[in-house]
């Protein structure tokens, strides 16, 4: 086949016909083109020349070219594609490294296997073309929602039919126990939209918790409009939900509108899940606060919040309990979701066995280490006092607000107190030098003889080793594994040191070791602090 005065304008006529059909820009099949008379020419001129083609846009007449590059003659590899400046000046005047020089050639015969080879390049780079503006349209449409025919099912896997493109439901985004027939049709959350070798791959979810979102948004105007915000969202998908709303609009009740007149919005979301019951929550900053609602119909006693270590105690009625566990634990799980915070939950009985259980190993502790009685033990638990350093370092007048006890009685328990955290100092440092606790580490300061001595018993004997010590190693931490918070025990975690004066000290230690550069340390902490300020400066403008 000829690239003849016959069958230029079919050039142009079946690169219209084929982004038509396709839906892509004309141009980039004509540039298909262009690339397979390119290959086919080189397979009859030689596979090392530099032959391009042009089509022209209005005629269709394609233009075939050879290119050639003027190189160092160190550089001259490819005889066919490049040439010396000597060598160039037959063809050009003043060539200079760089330069090309264009000459036309005719055009190509092209055979059976040429023509072959070109069809095969106009549509690889058709479905090249075809793939990237599939992604183009869906990349930015992840978050959403959108409506689709399913097309077939696959090992449990639904396919579904999205428009220009195919949407893939995976057994475990499908809510429940769902099945669907071709033709049905299913409305999905767009979870994500990949690029991949074999196209755009659009995965769909009905049990992302963002999928409840945006059905509450496409319900109520309210939140679409922004008057009313959705805080948190948790689902068991196809069982139970919480969604945590909060108005900014102080006429508007967030849950009423959530509900609708006799529970029109709530209940069109509802038939959208399957069923899916859903407990509408009013949001609190106070974290307490929330976690009593999150908690509903629950009701709740009494809530300690462990900031430190994102954990609540949640205590209930006795015949509360088995509502605020749920079925199967349903109800907590939820709610811990909805916070972002693990839940303990006890009964009063619980929680006052174990505030009892505290209050006798207090006061056996003041009895066995002050050499006190019952009784008087028992009053400085009662006023608060939890170890023995609060005893002996508090200030006189705390002590002399407790009924019966005058100076001399207080200033005998100070005695006392720090007589026994002295001697106990003692034997830790003798315990310490035996287990070959070095001075660099005993002297070091921030570190008491009892935390030195549990450190040689871990092996961090010197001021080196403690050197190499991370922070979460020495305060303790969480981890998260499979969804859950593991603790991590720190070495001086007893010693209720937390994880900022963990780095602290280990900085110090790296700073006296001459491992870190003081006046970089300064800086970076500068530079931290400005972040800092920026960040509320942000916050209040």
């Amino acid at each position: 086949m000829a690239i003849t005065s016959a069958n230029q304008l079919e050039l142009l006529q079946t690169a219209e016909a084929v982004a038509r059909e396709k839906m892509i820009d004309p141009s980039l099949v004509v540039e298909a083109m262009e690339e397979s008379l390119a290959r086919a020419a080189k397979s009859r001129y030689g596979s090392e020349m530099d032959i391009r083609v042009s089509i022209d846009r209005k005629t269709g007449r394609a233009t075939f070219t050879r290119v050639r590059t003027v190189v160092e003659d160190d550089e001259l590899e490819n005889y066919q594609a490049e040439m010396t400046v000597e060598q160039a000046k037959q063809y050009m005047d003043d060539p200079k490294v760089g330069d090309t020089f264009v000459e036309e050639v005719p055009p190509v015969e092209m055979g059976r296997i040429a023509a072959q080879s070109a069809k095969q390049v106009i549509l690889q780079k058709v479905r090249e073309a075809e793939r990237d503006r599939q992604y183009e349209e869906f990349k930015d449409r992840a978050g959403t929602i959108i409506n689709g025919v399913v097309k077939r099912e696959e090992y449990g896997n639904v396919i579904v039919d999205v428009g220009r493109g195919e949407g893939i439901l995976r057994r475990n985004e499908k809510i429940g126990r769902e099945s669907y027939r071709n033709g049905d049709r299913i409305r999905c959350y767009i979870k994500d939209v990949r690029r991949e070798t074999r196209g755009p791959q659009i995965f769909l979810s009905r049990t992302a918790p963002e999928f409840m979102a945006e059905l509450f948004k496409m319900e109520v105007p309210e939140i679409y409009d922004g008057i009313i915000e959705i805080k948190a969202v948790a689902r068991d998908p196809g069982s139970r939900a919480k969604i945590a709303v909060i108005s900014y609009d102080g006429s508007i009740d967030p849950v009423g509108a959530c509900v609708g007149m006799r529970g029109s919005r709530v209940q069109a979301v509802v038939n959208e899940l399957q069923g899916e019951k859903i407990d509408i929550i009013p949001w609190n900053e106070d974290v307490p606060t929330f976690l009593v609602n999150a908690l509903q119909p629950a009701e709740v006693s009494k809530v300690v919040l462990d900031e430190d270590a994102e954990r609540i105690e949640v205590v209930v009625p006795d015949e509360q309990l088995s509502l605020a566990i749920g079925r199967r634990g349903q109800n907590v799980r939820l709610a811990s979701q909805l916070t972002g915070l693990d839940i303990d939950i006890m009964t009063e009985e619980e929680e006052s066995a174990r505030r009892q259980k505290e209050f006798e190993e207090r006061t056996q502790l003041f009895m066995d280490t002050l050499d006190l009685d019952e009784f008087f033990a028992q009053l400085l638990v009662a006023e608060g006092f939890t170890n023995l350093e609060e005893v002996a370092y508090v200030e006189l007048d705390e002590l002399l607000v407790i009924d019966g006890v005058d100076e001399g009685t207080a200033e005998e328990l100070q005695t006392r107190a720090r007589e026994f955290l002295e001697e106990q100092a003692k034997k830790a440092l003798e315990n310490a030098r035996a287990l070959g606790a070095e001075d660099s580490l005993i002297d070091f300061e921030g570190l008491t003889p009892q935390m030195v001595e549990v450190l040689a018993k871990d092996g961090v004997k010197t001021l080196e080793d403690f050197a190499t010590c991370a922070d979460w190693e020495l305060a303790g931490g969480w981890t998260t594994v499979d969804g859950e918070r593991i603790k991590d025990d720190g070495l001086l975690e007893p010693f209720d040191v937390s994880l900022e004066e963990a780095q602290h000290l280990v900085m110090t230690a790296r700073v006296l070791l001459g491992w870190v550069d003081p006046t970089e340390l300064e800086a970076e902490e500068e530079d931290g602090e400005d972040d800092d300020l920026e960040g509320v400066e942000e916050e209040q403008v």
